[in-house]
């Protein structure tokens, strides 16, 4: 079976009535824990977008919190799944200040754990990553936007 492209679907929703919209909804919630999870960003927190970047930045801190500095491939492990656990919620928002906010964060708790980053060139490497991404996307937003963020950026 063959997926039907995004403007069939669309056309498709529109016509259909809202408790048939509601169970489809209850059903793609049901297979796939993300699904679920951007389904209740979508209800409940897309609305105070503070509100919900507060909330990731206290869940990567408790990743960093976790983070087992004594051998150097738990720290690498418990750092990639910070940074899907951010890349995650910045897809959710898909918003470029949410982005930039989340992936300053990273960077941040990150240099705090006092890893070598150039000693380790995985966990230098992915730093590095993160860092061209938030000079891109810092790139693309408003002047004034930009302005407010240059000074975290370049303390990176």
């Amino acid at each position: 079976m063959k997926a039907a492209s995004i403007h069939n679907i669309k056309t498709e929703l529109k016509v259909l009535p809202q408790p048939v919209l509601v169970d489809i909804c209850i059903r793609l919630a049901k297979y796939k824990l993300e699904n679920k999870e951007l389904l209740s960003y979508l209800l409940f927190e897309a609305q105070d977008e503070q509100a919900y970047i507060a909330q990731a930045k206290a869940l990567l801190e408790e990743d960093f919190k976790s983070l087992n500095k004594s051998r150097q491939f738990l720290a690498k492990k418990t750092i990639r799944k910070a940074l899907r656990t951010t890349t995650k919620h910045i897809k959710y928002s898909s918003s470029k200040q949410t982005e930039l906010e989340l992936l300053i964060h990273f960077c941040k708790q990150l240099r705090k754990t006092g890893l070598a980053l150039r000693a380790n060139t995985v966990i230098g490497n992915i730093y590095l990553k993160q860092y061209l991404k938030i000079k891109k996307t810092l790139e693309s937003l408003h002047e004034d936007l930009q302005y407010d963020y240059k000074e975290d950026v370049r303390l990176l």
